[in-house]
């Protein structure tokens, strides 16, 4: 369960995906109903990013990332690979708009956001910032070198976490 680390330029980490990052690296995704999560040790400047696409896997088999319910033990296995425990460790966490409408049968991005809040919990990894729910996608871009999650949302300032 190795991965690939990106040290140098920007990645994209598509709907599935985790990503680790190194700097001066840096790690984006753009999110609708899905949920961006990153996990950052200062230290190390190492971090990761998974893009959630659903809140449980109900037993499939899939990519790691796809399910909140597997992508957060995923994601703190791969840093425990580099040494780090999730008791040093914070997380940011964004997305999981509504994009159907909020009256609509297809409120995936609530579900995808309670799931990662109760992963993390159980996890033990506290969530150090958090720009969820609404109704517009966002594009992320998360700083390996400082940790820091720069959040554009259209008709909306920048925003870091």
């Amino acid at each position: 369960m190795t991965a690939t680390i990106v040290e140098t330029g920007s990645k994209s980490v598509g709907m599935g995906q985790i990503v680790l990052g190194r700097q001066p690296g840096r790690l984006t995704a753009i999110l609708g109903s899905c949920v961006g999560v990153t996990f950052y040790h200062e230290r190390l400047q190492l971090g990761v990013l998974g893009h959630v696409v659903l809140p449980t896997s109900n037993g499939q088999g899939a990519k790691p990332g796809k399910f909140a319910d597997i992508a957060i033990p995923h994601m703190l296995e791969l840093l425990k690979q580099h040494g780090i425990g999730p008791g040093e460790l914070d997380a940011k966490i964004t997305g999981g708009a509504c994009m159907f409408g909020p009256d609509g049968p297809m409120q995936i991005g609530d579900a995808n956001v309670k799931a990662i809040v109760e992963a993390l919990k159980t996890a033990e990894v506290p969530i150090a910032g958090k720009d969820t729910g609404g109704s517009t996608g966002r594009r992320i871009s998360f700083d390996c070198t400082t940790g820091l999650l720069l959040i554009d949302t259209v008709g909306n300032p920048s925003r870091t976490l």
